[in-house]
């Protein structure tokens, strides 16, 4: 890999969830989704291993969706709905415990669901807080609201410790390589909308079929 293509770019995620939601937002396709997740593990590792607990994890995900969309029955994980109906219908989702499917696609795209709940309220907060505002406050404080509930203690503790080092706001706002604050702000604030539009509905998808708590 060149370093061009290691290189975060915000607007690279912009436009990835942008291209996510199909049919009047009733869909999301897989593999736009799987490119706005790429980004945000660049993300997370131009900031150094700090946020590694979750972008190893990420990446591993990313690779067993990738495998399903160029396998045999690649068609099939074109977009969530299909990915969902399809699974269901040929009982390849562990429902109750681990057992004969423990990578089926909706578990893997649920892990990923979980941490974007994180990275979506993370980024939301660093948009609106000021140049003073603590980023490890504000990480912690999305982390506490949304992964931690799926993680262990010794996970979260070793979080909330990593947490204490990141760099200060002005370090993001140059990793993200927009430019100025303000551009960072206004490009935040284009794609932020994008990036929940994609969390809700893949949200709604997964309750309606009882799927949002997949051992």
């Amino acid at each position: 890999m060149s370093g061009t293509e290691e290189k975060f770019s915000l607007r690279e995620v912009l436009v990835s969830f942008k291209s996510c939601l199909v049919d009047d937002d009733q869909d999301v396709l897989v593999e736009h989704y799987l490119k706005g997740w790429k980004g945000l593990v660049r993300f997370m590792n131009s900031l150094g291993t700090v946020f590694s607990f979750v972008s190893k994890d990420a990446v591993s995900k990313i690779q067993i969706m990738e495998n399903y969309l160029s396998g045999e029955q690649g068609e099939r994980y074109r977009t969530l709905q299909s990915m969902v109906e399809y699974e269901l219908s040929s009982n390849l989702v562990d429902l109750n415990k681990r057992d004969n499917h423990p990578e089926s696609g909706c578990r893997t795209i649920l892990r990923l669901h979980r941490a974007l709940r994180w990275l979506q309220l993370f980024l939301e907060k660093l948009r609106t807080s000021t140049e003073d505002s603590k980023t490890s406050n504000l990480c912690a404080e999305a982390y506490n609201d949304s992964l931690a509930n799926y993680h262990p203690w010794i996970i979260r503790k070793t979080a909330n410790l990593a947490f204490m080092v990141l760099p200060a706001r002005n370090t993001f706002f140059e990793v993200m390589n927009v430019g100025t604050t303000e551009e960072v702000v206004d490009m935040l604030g284009e794609a932020m909308p994008y990036v929940s539009n994609v969390y809700d509905f893949t949200q709604e998808l997964y309750s309606q079929h009882n799927l949002l708590d997949l051992p």
